[in-house]
């Protein structure tokens, strides 16, 4: 019988070429894996996924990626300290953790300056723990990622400050970067993590970063991610997170940048009785495509899940989310709710929503919604009648729109950088 060749498009070609050059490099020095192996042929199979994967149908891969960039090169040791990483949030008091390229820096020193109770290891590659190894974006990050960061909070430990992952494309020319970082924060333990990822505007950088946080037993975690890349970045990012017995976790993805971007969520509820909460925030303008994807997984008895997504669609930009809620068949007692909403500001705006919800217990309760539209032209008139100029109303009530999904966030200090940066948007978008 004659084997069927895939016929590959150009960016699944190169992308394949690249893993070669890698593993080549990698044989070297001893560290290929069975984990990139497998990765890889997974992807070979399958390739890019196409709309007509239920995951990725308003996200076509297969089509918006016409060509892999070359892998980026490897940053100088000076590249941690010439870089302005994370700076358009501002002075947060912050624990500072800059990957450049992909590349962690100053790996050697960064051990004395992280808090006590905190460490942080290099490894060659690693299988991922939380997230699904099958999926494309997962399997390319798997076998093309040329470290992968670990990161531990001990058992306990309460940070009394975040720890900052600064992602930074240093890039003069089209390039594309993979990372890995795991952190597993400890039994009791409490710690806020900002993940924030930019890079120049005018080139088109590609990024596929894998973030997975593993929450122990009654484990206190704050993760906040911005997305503020450059304005022709395709940007890919997966996030994994898994709750042990008790644990409280909360995470809020930030939407700032790229041209095209899709974000991928998978929670699991490994442990009784915790909490989860996912909240989103998108401000989308020019062409922009961005998608957010989760799937909220309740495997245990007792948890709780609360997703609040506001997306605010300008110009000729295109938003979609897509979020499935799974209750398995013992996981009597769960409670969940999810909720997108959109603002749609001009007649070329498009949303696409696609809550879902797969229930095989029958003691739960469990409830989605989503809703879009424009701004209210009764609170238009109210605000303009009392001498507000419309432009200025407008940014008055997006303000709100969006700001909901921020009021969680604990450190009065972060929660003011985020309002600060949606204040600038709608300056910019005033401006225009």
């Amino acid at each position: 019988m004659t084997a069927l060749t895939p016929i590959r498009t150009k960016a699944e070609t190169a992308l394949m070429a690249q893993y070669e050059a890698l593993r080549r490099d990698l044989a070297k020095n001893k560290a290929s894996s069975a984990a990139r192996e497998a990765a890889i042929a997974g992807f070979a199979a399958n390739g890019l996924p196409h709309r007509r994967i239920e995951a990725y149908h308003y996200t076509d891969l297969r089509n918006l990626l016409r060509d892999a960039a070359p892998l980026a090169h490897r940053p100088s040791e000076k590249a941690g300290h010439s870089v302005e990483a994370g700076r358009f949030l501002g002075d947060i008091r912050a624990h500072e953790i800059i990957f450049v390229n992909g590349r962690l820096m100053d790996a050697g020193k960064l051990a004395s300056r992280l808090p006590k109770g905190v460490s942080i290891t290099v490894k060659p590659d690693t299988a991922p723990m939380i997230l699904d190894p099958s999926d494309a974006v997962v399997a390319l990050n798997t076998a093309l990622s040329q470290e992968n960061v670990s990161i531990e909070i001990g058992n306990g430990v309460t940070l009394e400050h975040p720890l900052h992952l600064a992602f930074v494309q240093d890039a003069g020319s089209p390039q594309a970067v993979f990372a890995r970082v795991s952190v597993r924060v400890g039994d009791a333990a409490n710690a806020t993590l900002i993940e924030s990822h930019e890079g120049p505007n005018a080139i088109a950088t590609q990024s596929n970063v894998g973030v997975e946080i593993a929450a122990a037993d009654r484990a206190r975690v704050e993760h906040v991610r911005v997305n503020a890349e450059g304005d022709k970045a395709f940007s890919l990012s997966s996030l994994g997170l898994s709750l042990g017995h008790d644990a409280s976790v909360y995470s809020l993805n930030v939407i700032l940048g790229a041209a095209i971007s899709r974000h991928q969520i998978l929670a699991r509820f490994a442990g009784e009785n915790a909490k989860l909460r996912l909240n989103g925030v998108g401000m989308l303008d020019g062409e922009r495509h961005a998608d957010v994807t989760l799937v909220v997984d309740h495997a245990v008895p007792g948890g709780e899940s609360r997703e609040l997504f506001k997306t605010a669609v300008d110009e000729r930009s295109s938003g979609v989310f897509q979020g499935k809620i799974i209750v398995r068949p013992h996981a009597q007692k769960t409670d969940g709710k999810m909720m997108s909403a959109a603002l749609l500001l001009s007649e070329d705006a498009s949303m696409s929503n696609k809550p879902e919800l797969e229930i095989f217990a029958d003691d739960v309760q469990c409830g989605h919604g989503a809703t879009c539209g424009a701004l209210d032209d009764n609170l238009l008139f109210y605000l303009m009648a009392r001498g507000i100029p419309r432009r200025d109303a407008q940014a008055l009530l997006i303000r709100s729109f969006l700001g909901e999904a921020t009021e969680e966030v604990s450190s009065q200090e972060l929660r003011e950088a985020l309002g600060g940066l949606i204040d600038a948007w709608l300056a910019r978008r005033a401006e225009a």
